[in-house]
């Protein structure tokens, strides 16, 4: 890859690693850091990194840095409560639910699931990648990515519980 090729992949891909990392850190600046550190290990390995893979390769050392992220925060714990009151996110009426009020209780079913969980939700579902990709990215195959995939979207309809909130 050359700088061009690299430059190119900053305008193609930085606003959409930038959105996978935000959802996870909720922290702007960190997430900054996260996609720099990203495309600073990109630039270093940029003549082995074929351009054509380039994304692929972005997301997978954000999704790790991210990880490398919450290990020295000592913010990764893994235990999520999905059974904790959550009357104040539920509008009285479902007729009045705003969209600012769905986006709230998504965020917030989003933020208790687990990360690996979160992690490749976002990716198929809010970034579009394929089954195969979230793999390459996470370092799991194929059928782990379904049934993480599965069970997060199992937890985030637990938690919504109405489905009338979603409509």
């Amino acid at each position: 890859m050359d700088r061009a090729e690299f430059n190119r992949c900053v305008e193609l891909y930085s606003d959409a690693v930038y959105r996978f990392i935000i959802k996870h850190t909720a922290d702007e600046a960190d997430a900054a850091d996260i996609v720099q550190e990203s495309f600073v290990r990109l630039w270093e390995k940029a003549e082995t990194v074929n351009f054509k893979k380039a994304k692929s390769y972005l997301f997978s050392t954000a999704y790790h840095a991210m990880i490398d992220y919450f290990r020295k925060k000592k913010r990764f714990t893994g235990n999520f409560d999905f059974n904790d009151d959550r009357s104040s996110l539920h509008p009285a009426s479902p007729e009045k639910v705003s969209a600012f009020d769905l986006k709230a209780i998504l965020n917030e079913a989003l933020d208790r699931l687990p990360e690996i969980q979160k992690s490749v939700i976002l990716l198929r579902d809010y970034e579009g990648y394929s089954y195969e990709e979230i793999g390459e990215i996470t370092n799991l195959n194929e059928s782990q990515v379904k049934v993480y995939i599965y069970r997060g979207r199992i937890a985030l309809k637990n938690f919504i519980k109405h489905p009338d909130l979603v409509l």
